[in-house]
């Protein structure tokens, strides 16, 4: 067995979620769940198959999001995992409609920070492992910074 990390570019101002899920049906009803949730939301879903042909499959309402999705999925090169970029909107949007999707297994990372993914590859193919998802802490939240979070959450419309 290899080990390798994959970095995964996020662009600035986009997000990414990573999954797992088990059937070529998952590309369609992801993008029915996110075509549905809003109509400002900006997308590319790519899903690799890990049978038959094993093409990365992808859909979208963005092109330059779906070249994203579906290049950092083959970059991954791991079946049966999904890959969204989203524009002009949050995960947490949209993480409880996938987690109810009849496909999908789990959610592996939802983030807009830096990426790293580790990926185990055998001779049969490769599988996530985990993810690093930004950095590491610097330190324990103060008063000020309780105020800043807070802040945060109201500027994005999440806390009144």
């Amino acid at each position: 067995m290899e080990f390798k990390t994959v970095k995964v570019d996020v662009p600035e101002g986009l997000n990414i979620i990573i999954g797992q899920s088990h059937f070529v049906k998952t590309i369609e009803d992801i993008y029915e769940i996110l075509i549905g949730s809003s109509p400002s939301l900006r997308f590319g879903i790519a899903f690799s198959e890990a049978s038959g042909p094993c093409l990365v499959r992808y859909e979208g309402n963005d092109e330059t999001l779906m070249k994203l999705a579906y290049e950092t999925s083959f970059s991954l090169s791991c079946g049966h995992t999904f890959v969204i970029f989203l524009k002009d909107g949050f995960p947490i949007n949209v993480l409880n409609a996938l987690k109810t999707c009849q496909e999908v297994c789990h959610i592996i990372c939802a983030t807009a920070n830096p990426l790293q993914v580790v990926v185990a590859e055998t001779d049969q193919g490769s599988g996530i492992l985990g993810v690093i998802d930004g950095a590491k802490p610097k330190g324990i939240e103060q008063e000020k910074d309780k105020k800043a979070r807070k802040e945060l959450l109201r500027k994005f419309g999440y806390k009144l």
